[in-house]
């Protein structure tokens, strides 16, 4: 093994911490070693052996030492203005947050604000931006934990020059959504997100997200998507995500890959065999995924798409409608034709879990099944997640059965498959008591080290810390984090190999993970002997846009 020493001068030099004796995983998937972290104000500045003294010492015999984790699909975008230590993804090692998943926080008009607002759930919050980096400075300048980034949301874009409703763009909003795309890019953001299976998301085209995609690829960025069909057509919606790739010249990733429902399981070769024959083409497609068996969104996801054309509160309305509401509780009991129906897919409604409400009369139904409700309540599990929607005005967020284990399982071993939480990082504690949460939430990254790597051997430690660090750090084109070496920036997880896990279970959701024992952030301790010390160094992660995208000429 070759010899990693510091580099710079070879007198001893004083520094702010140094992480002695752990053994590093720094990120490239390389062989592990014994060594020490040198940490200078919000760098690394000596990996490998480090002589010297420094302000303070951790002692990390027996500990892992990797790069800062990077969550490749957070939904912290409102967790953290109502608690900025995000703790349950600091448990597990997360020092990056990246978000936009189809929406994100701008660009917003003054009236998708207004409306953002209205529809807050048990979060409130004032709207104080318009752009999307906007409101990433205001949330860092709040002071927030981890460092944020995120993708400009397609949909975000589509309803800021179409609204919400079933309409296609002429070419001159076409480009006028383009625009806000390299607007976004230009900002920061790391790329273009869409999430397909939604309304109004839906209803964009190929076409129409080539065309995003082209725009954000001018600018150095990726298109990332939540796929038109995780079930039914995931064959059929990974030849799109390929399609829109390669005539965008966009990278592309798909978020929390899976097969939905059992009638898509079978698929699970077919499906990697496309997407590493795309790879081996020269199209660089990647993926990300969650390590349980269940989903969590809403029961918008158990209803037809065209009867949630105009937004929220027009869905409301149709389903008042009495002949509205018996074609869509006959269309909920059958495959989606044209729409993913989850509801189906999970093959029972004692397979969907209800996790948040927002009404307070509704609150006491959380974390019981849809099944268990309608039994109550004396109707079909159709008939109750309709009145369930109307009665809380809002899509109810649920969790859904949809995964096979041993596809899970293999997937976990993919060499080209980052992590994303798809949740909010949150506390066990104040407004977050007032919902459930997916275990993911509490214990995405622990589990992947914990139950896959330790346990299940899937995949070595290496890879894992890899996959979760160097990896999704070159895919977004940051130069500066995701590996251990000098002149990053000081991203840190160190963790017990031999204790690291999940304790969060679908029952009992709301549990910190176990065996983190430090993370620092741009030099900064944030956990000190897996307790937090409510620093807030969190900064603004941007991509590879920033500032250059509009000297880029249109094409």
């Amino acid at each position: 093994m070759a010899t990693l020493l510091l580099t710079g001068a070879a007198k001893p030099q004083t520094y702010d911490v140094i992480v002695r004796g752990g053994t590093i995983y720094d990120g490239t998937g390389g062989t592990p070693y014994r060594g020490d972290v040198a940490i200078r104000g919000d760098h690394i500045v000596g990996v490998g052996h480090v002589s010297g003294t420094a302000a303070r010492v951790i002692d990390a015999r027996g500990l892992a030492v990797a790069p800062g984790f990077i969550n490749m699909l957070s939904w912290a975008n409102e967790s953290l203005i109502a608690d900025p230590r995000g703790l349950s993804d600091t448990m597990q090692g997360v020092t990056l947050e990246v978000m936009g998943e189809g929406w994100s926080m701008g660009p917003w008009t003054p009236a998708m604000a207004k409306l953002e607002e209205a529809r807050q759930g048990d979060i409130k919050f004032k709207v104080q931006w318009s752009t999307l980096a906007q409101y990433q400075e205001w949330l860092t300048k709040r002071g927030i934990a981890p460092n944020i980034a995120s993708f400009v949301g397609a949909t975000t874009v589509r309803i800021h020059e179409l609204g919400e409703g079933d309409v296609d763009p002429n070419p001159e909003q076409l480009k006028r959504m383009q625009a806000l795309v390299r607007a976004a890019m230009n900002d920061g953001a790391m790329g273009v997100g869409s999430s397909l299976i939604y309304a109004p998301a839906t209803y964009a085209e190929t076409p129409e997200l080539i065309a995003l995609a082209s725009a954000a690829h001018q600018c150095g960025g990726m298109y990332i998507s939540h796929m038109r069909s995780e079930g039914d057509k995931l064959l059929e919606s990974v030849d799109e995500l390929i399609e829109i790739s390669r005539k965008s010249g966009a990278p592309a990733e798909i978020y929390h890959m899976k097969q939905g429902g059992k009638s898509a399981w079978g698929k699970y070769d077919a499906m990697v065999a496309r997407i590493e024959a795309a790879r081996a083409s020269g199209l660089r497609i990647t993926a990300d995924m969650y390590t349980y068996t269940a989903g969590a969104t809403g029961l918008d996801a158990a209803m037809p798409t065209w009867v949630q054309a105009g937004g929220t509160e027009k869905w409301i309305e149709r389903l008042k409608d009495p002949a509205t509401r018996a074609r869509v509780v006959a269309e909920m009991k059958a495959p989606g034709n044209g729409w993913e129906n989850l509801l189906f897919n999970t093959g029972g409604a004692n397979k969907v879990i209800l996790l948040a409400f927002k009404n307070p009369a509704l609150k006491s139904l959380t974390g019981k099944t849809l099944a268990q409700v309608a039994a109550m309540r004396g109707k079909s599990p159709e008939d109750t997640a309709v009145d369930l929607v109307i009665e809380d005005g809002t899509r109810v967020g649920t969790a859904y059965f949809l995964m096979d284990e041993a596809n899970v399982a293999k997937q976990t071993a993919l060499p080209w498959v980052a992590f994303g939480s798809d949740a909010a990082s949150q506390a066990p504690e104040g407004v977050f008591l007032k919902a459930s949460a997916h275990p993911r939430t509490y214990g995405n990254v622990a589990r992947m080290l914990g139950h896959y790597v330790r346990e299940q051997k899937t995949t070595t430690l290496a890879d894992a810390v890899r996959r979760l660090s160097g990896f999704p750090a070159s895919n977004l084109g940051i130069r500066d984090r995701g590996v251990l070496k000098a002149g990053n920036f000081a991203d840190l997880a160190i963790f017990d190999p031999a204790t690291v896990g999940d304790t969060a279970t679908f029952d009992k959701p709301q549990q910190f993970a176990t065996g983190m024992h430090h993370v620092f952030v741009n030099g900064v301790q944030i956990l000190r002997n897996g307790q937090p010390t409510g620093a807030t160094p969190g900064r603004v992660v941007r991509g590879p846009g920033w500032k250059r995208c509009t000297s880029i000429p249109p094409s």
